[in-house]
């Protein structure tokens, strides 16, 4: 399909760069199978689900996957996005022209405007290039020893907020950028779905017979990538590491109501794991699934989603899910009664429309 359909104008103050507080007084917009819309918060979401319904959430954590660094007096910046080893990542870096195999970088804690390259008295994190993939990509293997990046990380890493936040992370964003289902390290980027959630309102969800599911998606870095194609089928999806366990399989299966993915990842994972009369199996691999208007889906039934970027990747799933043309409508709706935009802003609650059904 022609990206172009995929756009929309946006106007830059409705671009959340904070979270509310507290995070379950979010709005909501219940957007039904036969179009209405309706204004909530994510509060409300206890009466808008029914007893039985299986809420499908993503448990990947976060980990500080922005480094920088240097190689010799060149200042780089490291995107961590995909584990390929104990110690070894693929990530986007800049520049990465200056990147050369065999090349050695040099790591502190400093960010890229305030960074001292002469300062290296306390250095114990480097790494090697040992690949070059394209599109301004490398393959680094680190210094440390076997399994021991990820708790260096919390020293030398920064949290990897979306480009659009026009600010460094911060100490707030070390705990307002985690969900409260996150458990396993190796995300890039928070599933931003779950973001909305309190002890709270799951502890409502369970009185109200709300069963939860968690499984994990570690989202990659892709997922900030534009679409910069103009048909979609030319677009090429980043692989992520997803995981399903038997357990969770059974429970979604054995699913007395609807099943209701929380984030995009979830939905992903969902349809990667799913047959096509869709039973879901145990996964533990990569998926590249890239979900356009005319998918059909196999066992989502509602996905709970924020608001996403003109022309990506994200906008184009929901306009699969819900119809493109109720998306556009949505949108709409959303901007005009001002809700709030992107990974800290509000959510939206939508139903599987009849076409995209199997």
């Amino acid at each position: 399909m022609q990206v172009d359909l995929f756009d929309f104008h946006l106007p830059q103050e409705l671009i959340a760069d904070r979270p509310v507080a507290p995070r379950h007084a979010a709005r909501l917009l219940e957007v039904a199978e036969d179009g209405r819309r309706f204004d909530h918060l994510v509060w409300d979401l206890p009466s808008v689900l029914r007893p039985g319904d299986v809420l499908v959430v993503n448990d990947t954590r976060v980990i500080p996957a922005r480094l920088y660094g240097h190689r010799n007096e060149v200042m780089v910046e490291i995107m961590l996005h995909r584990q390929e080893g104990p110690n070894q990542w693929r990530a986007f870096a800049r520049p990465a022209h200056k990147l050369l195999v065999g090349q050695q970088i040099h790591f502190n804690s400093s960010d890229y405007i305030n960074f001292n390259p002469s300062d290296v008295s306390s250095e114990v994190l480097s790494a090697v290039v040992t690949g070059r993939p394209t599109g301004g990509e490398v393959l680094l293997q680190f210094n440390c020893g076997e399994n021991e990046l990820l708790p260096t990380l919390a020293r030398y890493g920064h949290i990897p907020l979306p480009p659009y936040i026009r600010r460094s992370s911060d100490v707030l964003d070390s705990s307002d950028y985690q969900t409260p289902f996150a458990q396993v390290d190796g995300a890039v980027a928070a599933p931003t779905a779950g973001l909305h959630f309190t002890p709270a309102l799951l502890a409502a969800l369970e009185a109200r017979g709300v069963k939860r599911v968690s499984i994990t998606l570690h989202v990659g870095a892709g997922t900030f990538l534009p679409v910069k194609v103009a048909d979609s089928r030319d677009h090429v999806m980043h692989a992520e590491a997803g995981r399903v366990t038997t357990t969770a399989a059974a429970t979604i299966n054995k699913r007395q109501g609807r099943v209701v993915a929380v984030g995009t990842t979830s939905l992903r994972l969902l349809e990667s794991a799913a047959t096509p009369d869709g039973i879901v199996q145990p996964f533990a691999a990569d998926t590249a699934l890239f979900i356009t208007p005319g998918y059909r889906f196999r066992v989502v039934d509602l996905l709970m989603t924020n608001f996403h970027l003109p022309r990506s990747t994200l906008f184009m799933l929901t306009a699969a899910f819900a119809g493109l043309k109720r998306m556009r409508l949505t949108y709409a709706h959303a901007i005009a009664a001002r809700y709030r935009f992107y990974s800290y802003g509000d959510a939206c609650l939508l139903y599987r429309s009849q076409s995209s059904k199997t």
